[in-house]
């Protein structure tokens, strides 16, 4: 199991990634995409990452518009697997928005 972070650390983590918050023992975000198929790529990308990291985000799509809550239940709060799926989803947020 992994080890709950401490607030100074997500803290921290928030200060690189301005688009993200946090919601109690959950990082969360909202992107608008430019259109219905990029949304979609978008959450087919982040599944294929939540698989290969078996750490998986609520996802949730309306229209053009991506809400993404990243948190480890099995630890009851936020870990690094957290953070780090976070920085693979803006990631593609931002390689789908400039391509």
């Amino acid at each position: 199991m992994s080890d709950i972070l401490d607030d100074a650390t997500i803290d921290q983590f928030l200060e690189s990634l301005d688009s993200w918050h946090r919601d109690g023992a959950a990082l969360k975000r909202t992107a608008a995409m430019a259109s219905f198929p990029d949304a979609i790529l978008l959450i087919d990308r982040v599944a294929v990452i939540a698989e290969e990291l078996d750490h998986h985000p609520d996802m949730d799509i309306r229209w053009r518009t991506v809400h993404f809550s990243c948190t480890t239940h099995s630890a009851g709060g936020l870990t690094q697997r957290d953070l780090d799926l976070a920085n693979q989803i803006e990631a593609e947020i931002t390689s789908i928005s400039t391509s």
